[in-house]
């Protein structure tokens, strides 16, 4: 039977009316093909280190999505995997993809979520993060993931900490996950070989781009992770979304996803693509994964120049006579400048507890960043959006 060609669009648009199944190829999984990708080729695949589970090259990072007909695009479209966190969306996020996913084969999909801790550890840690997990499996409609995180790591003490090991550990005996990781917004190699040395991580979540200013380090320590049989799940790919410092010019996501794909060790990548044209953009590279000439000179013409992504080397921390968290500030600042998602931005800085008044007691900022950003205006730019009311954000 001929089949008229159906964009993304038209599809949602008639399933809605005539019923998915009308829609799908014949003896198709509907989880796997539908008639948008049923002429391309399937996504390369590799092994998620020392898990056996066999991954899309691609994933998706859910944190900016709240449609879920983009979910659905992605996984007709052969994603599987999809990342969140319990405190994406304030909890809307793992409730978005809870209902999505209700009802569909457990086998043929892998979820991925993070929890958040404060340290040093409290007191009540084990009962609290206990029900932090418990609560993201309510939310999610399910009764484990396939993979918990504890989330934004930063310090190889805490990745060591005994109780954290032990907590995780309980995690993955009482059937809550099946496998357990970190991750770090840092590009600290000591992070990986501290998952070494523990020998209880399956996965490590990690910042990996073409900016990386110790990219060397970074890549021997992926390396030696590797070897030890950790699986590597790498994030920030796109180095915050944009070519320039102040967010106005959109990068060659394509050439950012292959870099990091040319890194045999990587075994998925979790762009946060949030409507159809990124995802599409997104396919597009998955689909003919290899680094061409072309990328390779216009991700060199942008590696000496100012950009989004800050390294959070930590150096700003040192120099500031208040000790603010700029790392943090810096990172929410991409969240709205680059990823366009100023929520994003406003929960972050509302999890630093910061003064009003920051930055009120210096005349001239005494931090001089590695990476040339201007910290002071970056401060000013961003700091506001901490009044602004939830309903005028995106």
């Amino acid at each position: 039977m001929k089949t008229n060609h159906v964009n993304r669009r038209d599809f949602f648009r008639l399933s809605a009316t005539a019923g998915v199944s009308a829609m799908l190829i014949p003896g198709a999984k509907a989880a796997r093909a539908s008639l948008v990708t049923a002429n391309k080729n399937e996504i390369p695949v590799r092994t998620l280190g020392r898990t056996g589970v066999k991954l899309p090259i691609l994933s998706m990072g859910v944190m900016r999505a709240d449609n879920p007909n983009v979910v659905r695009a992605a996984y007709n479209s052969g994603i599987f995997h999809f990342d969140t966190a319990h405190g994406y969306q304030n909890g809307k996020n793992e409730e978005m993809l809870g209902k999505f996913f209700t009802g569909k084969p457990r086998d043929s999909f892998f979820i991925a979520t993070k929890g958040k801790f404060d340290y040093p550890l409290k007191d009540d840690f084990e009962e609290t993060y206990e029900k932090l997990v418990d609560q993201s499996l309510k939310r999610l409609n399910m009764d484990h993931v396939d993979l918990f995180y504890t989330h934004a790591l930063d310090k190889v003490e805490e990745v060591k900490d005994e109780r954290v090991i032990a907590v995780l550990k309980k995690f993955k005996e009482d059937g809550k996950t099946r496998f357990i990781g970190f991750s770090a917004h840092a590009g600290k190699p000591e992070l990986l070989d501290a998952a070494i040395e523990a020998g209880i991580y399956d996965v490590v979540l990690l910042s990996y781009n073409f900016k990386l200013s110790n990219l060397k380090e970074t890549e021997e320590a992926i390396a030696r992770a590797a070897k030890a049989g950790i699986g590597l799940v790498a994030m920030k790919t796109m180095t915050g979304g944009t070519e320039d410092a102040e967010g106005k010019k959109k990068i060659n996501a394509q050439a950012c996803l292959k870099w990091a794909w040319k890194n045999e060790h990587i075994t998925t990548v979790i762009p946060g693509f949030s409507n159809y044209d990124e995802l599409d953009e997104c396919l597009a590279a998955a689909h003919s994964p290899e680094l061409t000439t072309a990328d390779t000179d216009y991700l060199a013409s942008l590696c000496g120049q100012e950009m989004l992504y800050c390294q959070q080397c930590g150096k700003c921390r040192t120099e500031c006579p208040e000790h603010l968290p700029i790392p943090d500030i810096m990172r929410a600042y991409m969240y709205a400048y680059g990823y366009k998602y100023s929520r994003m931005s406003k929960e972050t800085l509302a999890g630093l507890e910061l003064s009003p008044d920051i930055c009120s007691n210096c005349d001239t900022c005494k931090v001089k960043c590695p990476s040339g950003f201007d910290i002071s205006a970056k401060i000013a730019a961003i700091t506001p959006v901490m009044q602004v009311p939830d309903e005028f954000l995106t």
